[in-house]
C-alpha cells in the first residue's frame, strides 16, 4: 500500500514541474498586442489514408527458398497378375405369365342352368383397340311347390372402340340386352282365382344403350362422359334416359376449383296405373354443378364445396332448385395406421324404371317414378392398417332422404292384369331417416390368399309409412380367394341379410282388402367354387350356390332356388 501511495505522489510531482516549465516558456514567446480576428476558426479533419507500402520482410531471420530441379524417369513394369472376372449370382426367375386378350366360358348346372360368356379384344395399332363381349345366364326353373314357371334369362352384348393419343384418350361403346322373368309369387290364398283367370306371368325387358367417355391431359377440362339408354318391356312400357357428366378445373385468382357438371334427362311412361286404366307418364331434366376446393395442410385433407341442382318436372310443368352440402375431410392421426375421415353431402337421385327393374325384377309396369331428394348423407369413421397385410374400416352414418323409394307388395285386386294377385311389387315414397354402423376388415396375406369381412346394421324412421318396407336391419358378407398352388384355386362368398318388413293385402274376393305387416325371415346364402388350370389357356371349374339349401324369400312370396351346382370351363386365347 505504501508503495502505491509513493508512486502516485511521484507522478503528481512530475506533472506539476512540467506544467510550470511550459507556462514560463510561453510567457517568453508571446508578444503583447492587439490580435485581429479575420474570420471564425473552422477546424477540419483531413481524410485518413491507409499505408500503401508493403513492409519489407528482408531481415536476418528470413531465408530464401532453395531452387530444386528434378526429372521423372518412368519405365514399364511387367506384371504377371491377372484379376479374376466377377460373376453375377444366379437368380431363379419365374417363368413370365402369358396374358391373353380373349376368353370364353361355358358352364351348365342344376335347374337347367346355362352360363356362357365370350370376351374379345383386338389391338388395331399401338393407340387403337376394338373389343366386345356376349354373356348369357338362364335357368329352366323348377322350384318345388310353385304353380307357375320360375325360369329366367339374362342376355346382353356389347361392342367398344378406344383410342389413346398423346394428350387425350377416348372410348365409345354400345350394347343391347334382353331379360325375362316371371311373376310366379302367387300366394296360396289366390291360386284358385289366378288359375281360373288363366294369368300369364312372364315379364320381359329390353334395353339398348350408347355411351362414351373422353379424358384430357394438362388441360382445365379433365374428363367427360355420356350415356343414352332406351328401356322397355313386353307390357308397353318405355323409358329414355340421357346423362352427361363433366369434370373441369376452374381457375380463380391463384386457386383451382374442381367442378363437376351433370345433365340428366329422363322420360318414360306406362300403359296404365295399378288402379287406373289411364296412362302413367313421368319425366324431368336435372342440371347440376358441384364446385369443390381442396385444402391440404400436413396430414389434413379438406374438400369444401356445395352441390346446386335445377330440376324441371316436365309432367307437372314445375321447376325447383336444390342446394346440398359437399364437404369431406381426412386426417392421418398415425400415418397409415389410423386415419380419421368424415363428411356431409347431399344429392338429387334420379330414379328410373331401369334401375328399379334391375334391383327387383318382379315390379309391376305401373310405377310412379320421381327423384329422391337426399338432404343429408353424414358420416364419420376410422380406417387404416393393423399390419401391412390387414386393413380395417369402421364408420357411422346418418341419412335423411325425402321421397325415398320403397318396394312394397302390391295390393291384391284380382283383375285381369297378370300382376294383380299379390305376385308383384310397386313403389311407395316416404321421408326416411337412416342410422347405420358398419365395420370392415380385409386380409391380404399374399398374392395367393385374400379375405374380406363386412357387417352393417341399420335403424330406420319413416314419416307416413308404417315401416321402411323391404329394408334390412342387418347385412353381412364374407369373401375368400385362395390360389392353392400353380394349378388349383378356390374361393367362397357368404351373405347374410337380416329381417325385413313388407305389407300383405288380404283379399278373399268378397270382403274389402285388408293390409297387414309381415316379417320376412333373415337368410344366409353360402357360395363356393374350385378350379384347376389344365394349362396356361384352359381351366375347369365347379360352383355351388346356396349351399345351406335354404329356399328363402328374398322378396315376399318369391322363394329362390335351393342348392345349385354348376361345372364348366374357361379357355383363353389370342387371334
Amino acid at each position: 500500500m505504501r508503495k502505491q501511495i509513493k508512486n502516485i505522489l511521484s507522478a503528481v510531482f512530475v506533472l506539476s514541474v512540467t506544467f510550470a516549465f511550459s507556462q514560463v516558456k510561453s510567457n517568453d514567446t508571446i508578444n503583447t498586442g492587439v490580435i485581429d480576428v479575420v474570420k471564425p476558426y473552422t477546424p477540419t479533419i483531413s481524410d485518413a489514408f491507409k499505408v500503401k507500402e508493403v513492409p519489407s520482410t528482408d531481415d536476418e531471420t528470413t531465408q530464401a527458398k532453395k531452387e530444386i530441379k528434378y526429372n521423372i524417369f518412368s519405365f514399364p513394369v511387367a506384371s504377371t497378375f491377372t484379376p479374376a472376372k466377377g460373376k453375377a449370382a444366379v437368380v431363379d426367375k419365374a417363368k413370365p405369365i402369358k396374358l391373353y386378350d380373349n376368353y370364353a366360358t361355358l358352364g351348365v348346372g342344376t335347374y337347367t342352368t346355362i352360363l356362357g360368356e365370350v370376351y374379345l379384344n383386338h389391338a388395331i395399332s399401338r393407340t387403337e383397340s376394338v373389343g366386345g363381349y356376349v354373356s348369357h345366364h338362364s335357368s329352366g326353373g323348377g322350384i318345388e311347390g310353385l304353380s307357375y314357371d320360375d325360369d329366367f334369362l339374362n342376355s346382353k352384348a356389347n361392342v367398344n372402340y378406344s383410342s389413346r393419343l398423346r394428350d387425350l384418350a377416348w372410348n365409345v361403346e354400345g350394347g343391347v340386352g334382353y331379360q325375362r322373368y316371371n311373376w310366379y309369387g302367387v300366394p296360396q290364398s289366390q291360386l284358385a282365382a289366378s288359375q281360373s283367370n288363366n294369368i300369364q306371368v312372364d315379364h320381359s325387358f329390353f334395353n339398348a344403350h350408347l355411351g362414351g367417355d373422353i379424358s384430357f391431359e394438362d388441360t382445365y377440362i379433365n374428363s367427360a362422359s355420356f350415356l343414352f339408354r332406351r328401356f322397355g318391356d313386353n307390357q308397353g312400357s318405355a323409358e329414355n334416359r340421357f346423362r352427361f357428366k363433366g369434370k373441369v378445373d376452374v381457375p380463380i385468382n391463384d386457386y383451382e376449383i374442381a367442378t363437376d357438371v351433370v345433365i340428366d334427362y329422363l322420360s318414360g311412361g306406362f300403359d296404365r296405373g295399378y288402379n287406373t286404366v289411364n296412362e302413367l307418364n313421368y319425366g324431368n331434366i336435372q342440371v347440376g354443378i358441384s364446385p369443390t376446393y381442396e385444402l391440404k395442410q400436413d396430414d389434413l385433407t379438406l374438400n369444401l364445396g356445395v352441390s346446386l341442382f335445377y330440376m324441371r318436372d316436365n309432367e307437372a310443368d314445375d321447376s325447383k332448385i336444390y342446394l346440398y352440402p359437399n364437404v369431406t375431410a381426412t386426417y392421418r392421426l398415425v400415418n397409415d395406421v389410423l386415419i380419421a375421415y368424415g363428411g356431409i353431402q347431399g344429392d338429387l337421385i334420379q330414379n328410373s324404371y331401369y334401375g328399379f327393374a334391375n334391383e327387383n325384377p318382379f315390379v309391376s309396369p305401373t310405377l310412379e317414378i320421381t327423384p329422391t331428394d337426399q338432404l343429408y348423407n353424414a358420416y364419420v369413421g376410422l380406417k387404416g392398417k393393423v399390419t401391412s397385410n390387414v386393413s380395417y374400416n369402421i364408420s357411422g352414418r346418418y341419412l335423411a332422404d325425402r321421397s325415398k323409394a320403397l318396394f312394397r307388395n302390391n295390393e291384391i285386386t284380382l283383375t285381369t292384369q297378370d300382376y294383380s294377385y299379390g305376385n308383384s311389387f310397386g313403389i311407395v315414397y316416404d321421408n326416411v331417416k337412416t342410422w347405420g354402423v358398419s365395420g370392415e376388415i380385409n386380409v391380404d396375406v399374399n398374392r395367393n390368399f385374400k379375405l374380406g369381412l363386412k357387417a352393417e346394421t341399420f335403424t330406420y324412421k319413416t314419416d307416413d309409412e308404417a315401416e321402411a318396407w323391404n329394408l334390412p336391419d342387418f347385412k353381412g358378407s364374407l369373401f375368400l380367394d385362395y390360389q392353392i398352388n400353380e394349378k388349383w384355386f378356390a374361393g367362397a362368398n357368404l351373405f347374410y341379410v337380416g329381417e325385413r318388413k313388407d305389407q300383405f293385402f288380404l283379399n278373399d274376393g268378397m270382403t274389402a282388402t285388408t293390409p297387414f305387416t309381415v316379417n320376412l325371415d333373415s337368410y344366409f346364402d353360402a357360395n363356393a367354387h374350385v378350379g384347376y388350370h389344365v394349362n396356361s389357356q384352359l381351366s375347369i371349374f365347379a360352383k355351388a350356390n346356396n349351399i345351406a339349401n335354404e329356399g328363402y324369400h328374398k322378396w315376399q312370396n318369391f322363394p329362390v332356388q335351393s342348392a345349385q351346382f354348376l361345372a364348366g370351363a374357361t379357355y383363353k386365347f389370342d387371334f
